[in-house]
């Protein structure tokens, strides 16, 4: 999107809509006159007003044709805007650049709604009305600039509004005006990590007490957290009392106590869990971990712990939302950036971004998720170290560093909110950055532990992450990328120290027989002619063509029988990594020495950055090598006789797309990832609570098999004691709030199923959720529905087809009650949204387990004799988290709607109400009948 005029058009807003504390009639829909052109567009049309208010109504092309002779307009959203234009990008005036620069690390929704409801105006009704709107918003938020004329905030703002100014930014010449300030940039301006604090180090905190958690003190602590005034919920301080148990005294050491509490929606469970935590850590003197599966849940974890730790302050110090490295900002990378690149709109408002975030994240943090959209998600990517290429200590910003402020913050923390792959990554490596191994875990959203557990140890033996491997440790080898590779990050470590030298000399020379980025492009003839690398993944192609279908998309095959040439590559593979694996251990070896010997010498800088780099060696190399030796040990030995479960299961994969081929594999994983996760998290820990409102099956007759499958699928089976089974039902009367249809007319052709949603989303008049098992079936219906949607007033939102991540078109979804938006698995599993907003939730079709080669072991050998039943478990469980999306809250109601007329009897007692299998007529009359009964249509 051209952003690089716009300046003239802009100085209209300053003069031409109303001032501050002055309003305008909206019923007139006339922007005013003199003002920039305004547009909002919708799917294949758009509302444009020109500079002298004539409002136009026009299509796709008639608008494109308008802009060539109308200066940049106001828009909300310009990639999102241009997409629904069919356009690839025009000059515009973007009010969210201007609202992120007024309102730096400020949440906001990215239509005109959105906006509209941020800042305090009344939410438009349609598209006319929202256009009419822009330039009151502009306005308002440069008349809030101007209030910082003459303030240190307003020079601060004024500097970097004329270095993005002097780039090209459309808003920079309103800005500068709204703020009395200078054109001229200083030569600071964006140098803003000079204004952040540094951490300091605090003593190490003392072991923990052992205090346990009576169930009457968890129920006082969650009176105290709800408040004299609440009404009681007798369920939930049941759950309170219940969950305490995991916060008892450990009496031998790998046995802890496990709490399995399946909480039904509307428990109130978060809160549950939360009281016996706080009251555990603050007792004893250590924090207790939650741990989450989706970012949603973070953020909801986060609120409901701000009912507790009211004060600001006492709140940052004693909750801590901790994350990956790579999910913070950079300091070193974004100067970086800055240096190499001037201060354009994206730098800029990253600027103003730093001096006003919580913590740096941004990624899900407090930086917009639609800043990526606007600007491109590499300018994003590139600010954080997502090539694990941080040198510590050796970084002039070490102090001030996001990441080690939050590491430092929540080792004094009473509770950690993370995800669940980077809670068992700091239990298995013994802490990631700050030797913190937690005692006490809350799993929530506990039905996705066996996926989490999957992911985090499974091994990939592939072309990428070789590549990735090669240029850690060799960096960019050419070309425009800033990779640092390992000699430039430790280089004054082993400098004048002849062992450590040559030990690294020879770690990078073994480093050269890892394949490069560009092995795909040459595939043909690698393997007479490539290192032994390439040779293997070549021979790996091979058998994956010659054993699977298809020409597009994942391709897999088994890796026995292995072809011989397969066989014959990997032996040489396993050498060269054994070449590299040696060098990197000595490396890490001597390095270790360095701080034995030179233990009264080294400051604390130093010890950082050669423990820092000890960790990065074993993490990054030494251990992946040593897993992939062993996967290729497996290649060239002699397979188990068939039906004998295995342990591991081990596959082939090639990815194609778009007729190119992106990525060869030989995957490693656990035929049951509960196994690991027991042995490393899990009977280390002292206790541990594993909640959610969908972990047993509820299509299971047998109420002690059910929790015992259950049980299978957290590791419970594989700890000394037995679980403690927790079971409290919802709170909601499904039969009064919901109904659910399964419709029996539609056939699967795009065609059918589109229209199904059309009228369905038509009969609700909004406010519904599609989802899908496949991409390519979204966007065949998204472009078939969309503008008969939008001409009956009602949005059209889809992943993978709109300019906006997951979190965004959530929060779009959120704010516009009259859309609807259509999504895949992670709106199936991630989406909050109680009220009137979300009142139909319609599934395309049964979502069956993907029939890949892991999954046929797994309903092997894991179904207890019952394929089938494995099978419908899945689907059941996915069923009931996509029927859980509806009802949110006490006043919610909704309709559920599955449009697979094939789908078996035995998945229906998926729901908590009888589904009743109708027409499509009569699903759509009996939806709208519904809804209207509840004054929701």
């Amino acid at each position: 999107m051209d952003r690089s005029s716009g300046g003239q058009c802009v100085a209209a807003v300053v003069g031409g809509a109303p001032g501050r504390g002055e309003s305008r009639d909206m019923n007139d829909l006339r922007a005013p006159v003199g003002a920039p052109p305004a547009l909002v567009a919708g799917a294949g049309h758009a509302v444009l007003i020109d500079a002298e208010g004539e409002v136009r109504i026009l299509d796709k092309r008639q608008v494109l044709r308008a802009l060539h002779d109308l200066a940049p307009p106001l828009l909300v959203h310009a990639p999102a805007t241009a997409r629904r234009l069919g356009s690839r990008g025009f000059a515009c005036l973007d009010l969210l650049e201007l609202f992120a620069f007024v309102h730096p690390a400020r949440p906001v929704a990215p239509t005109p709604r959105g906006l509209a409801l941020a800042l305090g105006f009344e939410p438009p009704e349609g598209l006319e009305a929202a256009a009419a709107m822009l330039a009151d918003m502009a306005q308002l938020l440069l008349g809030r600039l101007a209030a910082l004329r003459g303030t240190e905030a307003g020079r601060c703002a004024g500097a970097i509004a004329a270095s993005m100014a002097a780039s090209g930014w459309g808003w920079g010449a309103a800005v500068l005006s709204a703020l009395g300030a200078p054109a001229e940039p200083g030569p600071d301006a964006l140098r803003v990590w000079k204004r952040l604090a540094e951490w300091e180090e605090t003593a190490p905190r003392p072991p923990p007490s052992a205090h346990a958690v009576m169930p009457e003190a968890a129920r006082a602590r969650l009176a105290q957290i709800l408040g004299e005034s609440a009404e009681p919920r007798p369920m939930q301080a049941d759950y309170a009392a219940a969950v305490s148990a995991a916060f008892a005294r450990r009496e031998a050491r790998g046995d802890p106590h496990l709490v399995l509490a399946e909480a039904g929606t509307g428990t109130g469970k978060t809160l549950g869990y939360i009281a016996p935590a706080t009251l555990w850590a603050e007792t004893n003197g250590a924090p207790v971990w939650v741990s989450t599966y989706t970012r949603h849940l973070q953020r909801q974890v986060e609120a409901e712990l701000a009912r507790f730790y009211q004060e600001p302050m006492r709140r940052r110090a004693r909750v801590v939302v901790r994350k990956g490295r790579e999910n913070y900002l950079c300091l070193l990378n974004y100067e970086e950036a800055v240096a190499g690149g001037g201060a354009d709109a994206a730098l800029g408002l990253i600027a103003r971004w730093i001096g006003a975030t919580a913590d740096g994240d941004i990624a899900g943090g407090d930086l917009p998720g639609w800043f990526a959209e606007l600007f491109g998600p590499g300018r994003v990517a590139s600010l954080a170290d997502r090539r694990g290429e941080c040198i510590h200590a050796a970084c002039f910003h070490w102090r001030r560093c996001f990441p080690e402020h939050v590491i430092r913050r929540a080792q004094g923390a009473d509770i950690v909110v993370a995800n669940h792959a980077l809670t068992m990554a700091q239990a298995v490596w013994g802490g990631l950055d700050d030797q913190v191994v937690p005692t006490h875990y809350v799993f929530d959203e506990g039905h996705h532990l066996f996926d989490a557990a999957d992911s985090a140890f499974a091994v990939t033996l592939s072309a990428q992450e070789a590549a990735e491997l090669r240029r850690w440790l060799l960096g960019a080898e050419g070309g425009r990328s800033r990779a640092r590779g390992l000699r430039r990050r430790i280089e004054e470590l082993v400098l004048g120290r002849p062992a450590l030298e040559t030990t690294l000399a020879d770690l990078l020379r073994a480093a050269r027989a890892l394949p490069s980025r560009d092995w795909m492009e040459t595939q043909d003839g690698l393997v007479g002619s490539a290192g032994p690398g390439e040779a293997f993944l070549a021979a790996l192609r091979a058998q994956v063509l010659a054993r699977s279908e298809g020409e597009e998309g994942t391709l897999e095959c088994d890796l026995h029988p292995v072809l011989p040439q397969l066989a014959a590559a990997a032996g040489p593979f396993a050498t060269a990594l054994s070449r590299i694996a040696a060098p990197a251990t000595e490396l890490a070896k001597l390095l270790e020495q360095r701080l034995d010997d030179e233990a009264q010498t080294l400051d604390a800088a130093m010890r950082n950055r050669i423990e820092a780099a000890c960790r990065s060696l074993a993490r990054r190399v030494i251990m992946p090598l040593m897993a992939w030796i062993d996967m290729l040990a497996a290649v060239q030995a002699e397979p188990a006789a068939p039906g004998v479960r295995p342990d591991l299961v081990m596959f082939l994969r090639l990815e194609r797309r778009d007729g190119a081929e992106r990525d060869a594999a030989l995957l490693r994983h656990f035929l049951d990832p509960t196994i690991p996760f027991a042995m490393s998290l899990a009977r280390p820990a002292q206790g541990l609570v594993v909640t959610s409102a969908t972990l047993r099956d509820a299509g299971e007759a047998d109420a002690e098999g059910a929790w015992l499958e259950a049980e299978a699928r957290v590791g419970a089976l594989h700890l000394p004691s037995p679980a403690i089974r927790v079971a409290v039902p919802s709170a909601f009367d499904y039969r009064s709030q919901t109904r659910v249809f399964v419709v029996t007319d539609v056939a699967p052709e795009m065609d059918a199923v589109a229209a199904a949603y059309r009228e369905l989303f038509l009969a609700a008049g909004g406010g519904g959720l599609g989802l899908f098992t496949a991409i390519a079936r979204l966007r065949a219906v998204h472009a078939r529905i969309a503008e008969r949607l939008e001409a009956a007033g009602i949005p059209l939102f889809a992943q993978h087809v709109d300019a906006m991540d997951n979190a965004t078109l959530v929060d779009v979804f959120r704010a516009e009650p009259e859309s609807c938006l259509l999504g895949t698995d992670a709106m199936r599993d991630g989406v909050d949204v109680p009220g009137r907003a979300l009142r139909l939730v319609v599934f395309e079709r049964v979502p069956w387990a993907r029939p890949d080669i892991l999954h046929r072991e797994r309903r092997i050998h894991l179904s207890g004799g019952d394929p089938q039943a494995y099978d419908a478990r899945v689907a059941r469980m996915r069923l009931r988290q996509a029927f859980g999306r509806l009802i949110r809250a006490e006043g919610d109601r909704g309709v559920f709607v599955l449009l697979d007329r094939r789908t078996p009897s035995r998945l229906l007692s998926a729901f908590p109400v009888s589904a009743q299998r109708v027409g499509l007529a009569e699903a759509v009359a009996a939806t709208r009948t519904f809804l209207a009964e509840q004054n929701l249509s």
